[in-house]
């Protein structure tokens, strides 16, 4: 992804530098690739002409291309720079907010106060929200502040006073990322375009493409893709999900990643697998896509094929592993039957031996593992349902999932349905979720309810295999 982020980045410096951009020619500033102290004047007042339009809105629209390109150009610290400067110097004006507040106060009657009211939210308004805006008007201007935003969250990390241009860039995106904007396609492997094609391979997060063979068999039989394209960035997936068609829930990884299998007919398949949801640009976390796409997904199969009644996933537990690792260390986990039956001769030395096993780096063999079964998923179900963030009561954001994939579920409206022992026998399960995996069920009429649940009181919603695991 940061290969492809840079590759766009210099295809937009050489755009703006031959006036390619809507007869613009943005040439950068001359400053120095750190943006030290000395150079920060003159890209100030250039900040400033294009704010102000000064010239027109051409010129300012030339003068946000210069601005884009500078950018461009700059080193890690010269963004750095370029983004303290955007904080410190372009938000609200504290002076004209108070008496914008004070003209509210003083409003004599319902219209003057209409109009001080309105005064007050233009005053709330940051300087640099213009200037972000330019830069959409620029052509490939959109994926820039998506790439903009990719690299100032690296900075963000480090430097708190990055999250209000952070909170601006990304309310701006949600605007223009607005699911009423984006085209739900299904992807073909005869009919969408190679290039397209091609950045599911690069974009994959879940389970890695190995190949164009690889990719050809998810896009084949009883299999399907589907994404969300911007009319901005049409060559540019921003989220997509593999669907498999199957009889009844998926147990196993292996099946599904198989094309040398026979898929179940169509005819038979009664249920839609979601297997893997991969987020194409980090510029865009914390823009609401990845719950939209499941739900228009879902209504879409069930108008295509009535037969497929059941929607699910089949989910990793990134962090279980190491979770169960430091929870063994500090709390006692095991009922008194489990320490038994792990340690006979002394119970007290379960937790330890249970944490030394789970600890190996490599995937111990299927027959050490089984008898730790019915343990495991008794402590998958609780690390699932009851482990959270935070402990606080008050705060809706401490009640979420521990378990950041089981959160963007329940927060879509699923339910914790079964755990899959022995779902993905490879290093990677192994690390992630001690061979298993989860299946979240999305239930078309409780959708609603179950996300209002769990955003509202933190509450989870679960099958009754999974209450009967919790209740051991």
């Amino acid at each position: 992804m940061v290969a492809q982020r840079l590759e766009r980045m210099v295809r937009r410096v050489r755009q703006w530098r031959s006036g390619s951009t809507a007869g613009l020619v943005g040439s950068p500033l001359q400053v120095a690739p750190d943006l030290p102290r000395s150079d920060l004047e003159g890209l100030q007042a250039a900040i400033d002409d294009c704010l102000t339009a000064k010239g027109g809105e051409l010129a300012a629209r030339t003068q946000a291309a210069a601005i884009g390109a500078t950018f461009l150009n700059l080193n890690e610290e010269g963004r750095r720079n370029f983004f303290r400067l955007l904080a410190d110097e372009y938000d609200h004006d504290d002076a004209e907010v108070d008496g914008a507040i004070q003209a509210v106060l003083n409003s004599r009657d319902s219209d003057d106060r209409l109009r001080a009211e309105r005064r007050l939210a233009q005053t709330l308004r940051p300087k640099r929200e213009r200037l972000l805006r330019r830069f959409v008007g620029l052509d490939e201007g959109l994926p820039f502040l998506v790439d903009l935003r990719e690299e100032l969250l690296v900075h963000r990390r480090t430097d708190a006073a990055m999250a209000a241009v952070d909170n601006d860039l990304r309310s701006l995106l949600e605007t223009w990322f607005d699911v009423a904007l984006l085209r739900l396609v299904r992807l073909t492997w005869d009919g969408s375009p190679a290039a397209l094609l091609e950045k599911l391979i690069e974009y994959e997060a879940v389970h890695a493409i190995k190949s164009w063979d690889d990719l050809r068999g998810r896009l084949g039989p009883g299999r399907r893709c589907y994404a969300f394209l911007h009319p901005l960035m049409p060559g540019e997936p921003l989220i997509f999900v593999e669907v498999a068609l199957t009889e009844g829930l998926a147990s196993g990884l292996g099946p599904l990643l198989d094309h040398d299998a026979d898929p179940a007919p169509n005819s038979r398949a009664n249920t839609a697998i979601f297997y893997s949801i991969s987020n194409c640009h980090r510029g865009l976390a914390g823009v609401s896509l990845g719950d939209f796409l499941i739900k228009k997904v879902v209504r879409e199969l069930a108008s295509e094929l009535p037969n497929v009644t059941q929607f699910a996933t089949l989910s990793p537990m990134p962090r279980f592993r190491s979770w169960l690792i430091q929870a063994l260390q500090d709390r006692d986990l095991l009922l008194p039957s489990e320490a038994k039956a792990i340690s006979p001769d002394d119970p007290k030395l379960a937790q330890g031996l249970l944490k030394e096993l789970i600890s190996s780096p490599t995937l111990p063999p299927q027959m050490s593992l089984d008898p730790l079964q019915p343990i495991l998923s008794r402590l998958a179900a609780r690390y699932l349902v009851t482990e959270r963030r935070g402990d606080s009561v008050t705060e809706v954001r401490d009640l979420r999932a521990l378990d950041p994939v089981a959160n963007f579920h329940l927060s879509n409206g699923a339910r914790v349905e079964r755990l899959n022992w022995w779902a993905n026998p490879s290093q990677t399960g192994w690390e992630r979720g001690l061979t298993m995996m989860v299946n979240y069920r999305y239930l078309p009429a409780e959708i609603e309810s179950n996300h209002d649940g769990y955003v509202d009181a933190g509450t989870v919603s679960t099958s009754e295999e999974i209450r009967t695991l919790l209740a051991l």
